[in-house]
């Protein structure tokens, strides 16, 4: 194993040399070139800023990040990346010495809003003269200094009522003891404490009624003394402290009130919802508009005319009540709530006051298009079925969609899809036959604006947005002509909702029932290609299932971003355990992982994938097999997925088993229990006309898939091994276009096979000296090292 580790390692050094080579052997100048420059003119040719001092490395990277934003715009360099490794520079600035100190003052000023009040700022410029173009290169040295920290943090406040919510509220200050100043910091304080204050019924306390002082002065040395000497050396000291630890306070303070209603806690009042508001309406006449019906409940009114909507919906996503202390966090949430649902196109909410401490709340709702119906012709050309291999397929859809269904904001999509594949393009006499398969699909689903459960009141449900109950229903038939014929129907119950960044959604029920009639061609095909079995297999699913995503950014860098899923999915527990269900239901446990993590610059990004699933056939039924239904597993290949290799024909492992027969047939789908793979991508620009932009990338997938218990049928290396790991890992590396049309993304990759489990020479990597654009596999047949991917935005 040792020895193959080497060997992948030697051979992954060698490409990447290879490309290495081509990007460093010529300097960045010499990737450089300049159009519309001034000739015979000084122009700023390049620009850099050299920080010392003893920083943090994060703290280091982030200030010069940052500072390269405080150039003045005659000293930027205008230069754009291209093909990711050459650089153009269109039309640079002529030089003028004078600005340097305009840039200077700039970054002293943003060094002055993080802490940074010691800062130490030079420049120096060269000229160099390249034909007749004269390049100027500067450079700004910078010595920041120490940091101011805070010294201590006191909060005089005159009101008993908002002292008394910010004492409790210590804990989740911005600002700290110890802790680095800067302006930035003290702005996030003050921004806490009016949300604060605003989640706490202060309607009218704004930003303008708090403020911060800071004190540069250390507290332990102003003492009251008449010694001349003794002030001269405490002066000396508060100097020297200064010099080498520098600390401020702060003291957070209200503002003189003129105003006082300002310091008012208001209370929810009376609720008015208007559902069939107009987008020409006017608020103020609307409320002062007589000729409206309405329907009271409690506080709540409704007011309308026509009767398009019941009131249900709109109080199950309103989060206060009467009397309830007006809370601004809810207040938004509320909008954002009703804002999701499809009835409504438009939501604004609208405080009056009324009385002094009361808030009555007018909701303005505009209602979308209430139906909608689309139809959609697709044609395709099939060529990885099984007997005939190149068929053409033509399919219709249809969507219709009611956005208010009982007046309850309830969302109905019902699907009906049909098509038929002919054999049109065969040039061979496999079959006479013109049609060869027939589909018809027809399904239901209905959004529910809430958790539909049967506790009466759950407190928890209150904490939740975007709180939707969905169901499913879907039936399908499949005629494959001489092989198959399937029926198909599927039946599901979820709930979806988010917290802050995360996102959930939890399936208790799952039902997918199968029903297959096996006619005659698939038999013998079945005797021929034993590891097509379980693709046949009759077995249903009773399932459940739990999804979560989270999106995070980065907390000291907001340009990097990180994406996590988690999804389990289970069957058969309790159902497969029935005796007269054994043999027809599948028990199995499904676990997935990704992660996804982007680094943005200013033309271009890096992005790193990280994917891993397993799932584990439990049952040990010998009726329906070991391994999941193949409909439920994992495949590899096509536009998303190691993109070397055409779509679902990477794996297992490195079993060449399903190549063998593909002389007598095309059906070359592979299907594992297990998939691992992790994708790198670089992206950048290329060019852009107005909105329509065209990028590029350079990438690598590098991954399999594999099963992980033993079959009668199957090829011992399909099944995952450590042993085998670095022998099974297949690599592609590639390139392609993006165009980017702002609404949508087409993209087009080329990648090649760098390192194939099934190439037989070289230990599966490709060889530099022997170059190939194909692979003659064991039995004659000629498999493409590369592939060409046409996909819908982006990968990942």
């Amino acid at each position: 194993m040792n020895f193959t580790v080497k060997k992948t390692f030697l051979y992954t050094g060698k490409w990447l040399l290879l490309l290495a080579f081509f990007t460093v052997s010529c300097s960045e100048q010499r990737r450089t070139r300049v159009r519309n420059y001034p000739a015979n003119t000084p122009f700023v040719y390049a620009n850099k800023i050299n920080l010392s001092g003893n920083l943090p490395k994060d703290e280091k990277k982030r200030l010069l990040t940052e500072l390269i934003n405080y150039w003045d715009d005659s000293l930027k360099v205008p230069k754009q990346q291209e093909f990711g490794i050459l650089y153009k520079i269109k039309s640079p600035p002529a030089f003028d010495s004078t600005n340097i100190l305009r840039s200077i003052n700039f970054m002293n000023a943003y060094l002055n809003s993080q802490g940074y009040y010691y800062s130490l700022l030079s420049n120096r410029y060269s000229i160099d003269t390249v034909k007749d173009q004269i390049r100027v290169y500067v450079s700004i040295q910078i010595d920041p200094g120490k940091n101011i920290s805070i010294d201590t943090v006191t909060y005089d406040l005159t009101d008993t009522t908002l002292k008394k919510i910010t004492l409790a509220s210590v804990k989740n200050a911005v600002i700290e003891e110890g802790k680095p100043y800067s302006k930035q910091v003290i702005s996030n304080e003050l921004d806490r404490l009016v949300k604060l204050y605003r989640r706490n019924g202060f309607y009218k306390f704004t930003r303008e009624d708090i403020f911060a002082y800071v004190d540069s002065n250390n507290s332990k040395f102003l003492k009251l003394t008449v010694d001349p000497f003794e002030q001269a050396r405490l002066l000396g000291e508060i100097a020297k402290a200064k010099k080498l630890n520098p600390k401020w306070g702060i003291s957070i303070q209200q503002r003189p009130i003129l105003d006082s209603s300002r310091l008012f806690q208001f209370h929810i009042g009376n609720l008015y919802y208007y559902p069939e508001t107009k987008l020409s309406d006017l608020p103020d006449s609307l409320i002062q508009d007589k000729n409206f019906k309405e329907t009271k409940n409690g506080a709540s009114i409704m007011r309308y005319k026509k009767g398009l909507f019941n009131y249900k919906p709109m109080k199950e996503d309103t989060y206060f009540k009467k009397g309830d202390l007006y809370n601004e966090e809810k207040y938004f949430k509320t909008a954002n709530a009703l804002a999701q649902l499809p009835a409504w196109q438009n939501v604004d909410i609208r405080p009056e006051i009324r009385n002094k401490d009361t808030l009555d709340l007018y909701f303005f709702l505009t209602p979308a298009v209430k139906q909608s119906f689309t139809i959609d012709l697709e044609a395709s050309r099939n060529i990885a079925d099984i007997g005939l291999t190149n068929l053409f397929g033509i399919s219709t859809n249809l969507s219709y969609n009611n956005r208010n269904v009982w007046k309850n904001a309830i969302q109905s999509i019902a699907t009906f899809r049909t098509g038929v594949e002919l054999n049109l393009l065969n040039s061979n006499d496999q079959s006479n036959d013109l049609l060869q398969t027939f589909l018809i699909n027809i399904g239901h689903t209905y959004i529910f604006p809430k958790i539909i459960q049967p506790f009466k009141k759950w407190n928890t449900l209150e904490n939740v947005d975007n709180r939707r109950t969905l169901w499913a229903v879907n039936a399908g038939y499949v005629d494959r002509r001489n092989f198959y014929r399937v029926r198909n129907f599927t039946t599901s119950l979820g709930y979806e909702w988010k917290k802050g960044t995360n996102t959930f959604l939890y399936k208790p029920l799952n039902i997918e029932l199968y029903s297959i009639d096996k006619l005659d061609s698939l038999d013998q095909l079945i005797i021929k290609n034993p590891f097509l079995k379980a693709s046949f297999n009759e077995g249903n699913i009773v399932s459940q299932s739990f999804s979560f995503i989270k999106t995070t950014t980065g907390k000291n860098n907001p340009n990097k971003s990180n994406f996590y899923r988690l999804g389990i999915e289970e069957a058969g527990g309790l159902f497969g355990i029935i005796p007269g269900l054994k043999g027809s239901i599948y028990r199995y446990l499904k676990t997935e992982i990704e992660f996804r993590q982007s680094h943005k610059m200013r033309k271009s990004e890096l992005v790193f994938r990280g994917y891993g699933g397993v799932g584990y056939n439990y049952g040990g039924d010998t009726i329906i097999g070991p391994t999941m239904p193949f409909y439920k597993q994992f495949s590899a290949g096509g536009p998303n997925s190691m993109r070397a290799w055409r779509l679902r024909q990477l794996g297992l492992g490195s079993s060449d088993q399903s190549e063998k027969e593909t002389a007598k047939n095309a059906f070359r789908d592979r299907f594992g229990d297990m998939q691992l793979e992790f994708n790198m991508e670089y992206r950048f620009n290329v060019a852009s006309i107005g909105s329509f932009k065209i990028g590029s990338a350079l990438f690598t997938d590098i991954g399999n898939i594999w099963n992980i218990r033993k079959t009668t049928s199957s090829d011992p290396r399909t099944i995952f091994s450590i042993n085998n790991f670095t022998k099974d890992m297949a690599i592609g590396i590639g390139t392609g276009l993006r165009f980017d049309m702002s609404y949508f993304l087409i993209r087009l990759d080329f990648a090649y096979k760098l390192k194939d489990p099934l190439r037989k020479t070289n230990g599966g990597w490709a060889s530099l000296k022997d170059f190939e654009w194909t692979d003659t596999r064991a039995n004659g047949i000629q498999v493409p090292n590369f592939a060409l991917q046409l996909g819908i935005g982006l990968p990942f």
